[in-house]
């Protein structure tokens, strides 16, 4: 009988940091929570809604992904854009892979090129380009005019693929390709970690992403959230969270006719948050004032931006 000989899934194991670069709203999260099979980051049509590096952790029989979602790259115009901009920065020199995430709709662009020129050109890691958003392009030819716009960048000496993070579609044909980029290694963590966020700030997170949702114009770029309490008992959790604004006109906004918006922000992240946590949740939200604190560097840090 012929010898069965099992095959030690271990030495072919790949592990690695895959670092997710883009200009703002191109869809670095959605891409992160369609590739995680759920929701960790916080997606929304607004620019700049990601303001911190989330780790994503993508585990499967041969392989595990750190997936770095950044904030959108863009030329910083005060103290919290500087922060945005380091932390894409500082996520990138340790990569094994950069994920360079564009538009379909687009020709390269401005924005695209300053990513190119600051961030990419003199990069040692890989770097794939992840053309999103084809679902929205019908053109073919556009579109592969619109990828060879990106490719010049690069003096066409890039590998490409063209996804769309929100139908999945080609999403599984991008972890493959991702894998072809990691070295031989171990898992970094645990089969069912998939986050490395806590459930404060994934609160904190939840309720910002309802303002963004619910207020328009200057409010949402001006927003900060603070959870000041966090208490986990057996049937209930209940939070407290404190939301700092740039101005009083922002806090009416924020408050609403008769208290109306907070309520319907705060109803928002409760329904959110029981989902999340299989179990019911008590929130409590306050709007403060802090005038200017976009470009207070004390401020910025003490609202967990460091």
């Amino acid at each position: 009988m012929e010898k069965i000989v099992k095959k030690d899934d271990k030495k072919d194991f790949k592990s690695g940091i895959v670092v997710l670069v883009a200009r703002p709203n191109v869809g670095k999260s959605t891409l992160l929570n369609k590739i995680l099979g759920q929701k960790v980051a916080i997606a929304t049509p607004l620019r700049q809604t990601t303001r911190k590096n989330l780790k994503g952790i993508y585990t499967d029989n041969n392989s595990q992904i750190i997936l770095i979602d950044t904030p959108g790259v863009h030329k910083p115009l005060n103290e919290l854009g500087k922060y945005l901009s380091e932390q894409s920065r500082s996520a990138i020199d340790d990569a094994d892979l950069i994920l360079f995430l564009v538009d379909a709709t687009e020709p390269c662009g401005l924005g695209d090129n300053w990513i190119y020129e600051n961030y990419l050109k003199q990069t040692k890691p890989p770097v794939l380009l992840v053309l999103n958003k084809v679902d929205l392009i019908k053109d073919l030819n556009k579109r592969e005019l619109n990828l060879f716009s990106y490719k010049k960048m690069f003096n066409e000496n890039v590998d490409s693929i063209k996804i769309s993070a929100k139908t999945g579609r080609n999403v599984d044909d991008l972890i493959k390709k991702i894998k072809e980029y990691l070295p031989l290694g171990e898992k970094f963590y645990d089969e069912d970690t998939i986050c490395d966020s806590n459930m404060r700030e994934i609160a904190a997170e939840i309720i910002r992403e309802k303002i963004i949702l619910n207020t328009k114009d200057e409010v949402p770029h001006s927003v900060a959230v603070l959870v000041d309490s966090y208490r986990e008992e057996e049937k209930i959790d209940k939070i407290s969270a404190k939301i700092i604004v740039n101005n009083e006109s922002q806090k009416g906004i924020l408050i609403g006719k008769n208290g109306s918006m907070l309520k319907n922000i705060g109803k928002h992240a409760r329904l959110e948050l029981e989902k999340i946590l299989d179990k019911k949740v008590y929130l409590e939200l306050f709007v403060k004032v802090q005038k200017n604190w976009l470009k207070d560097k004390n401020a910025i840090k003490n609202f967990g931006y460091n």
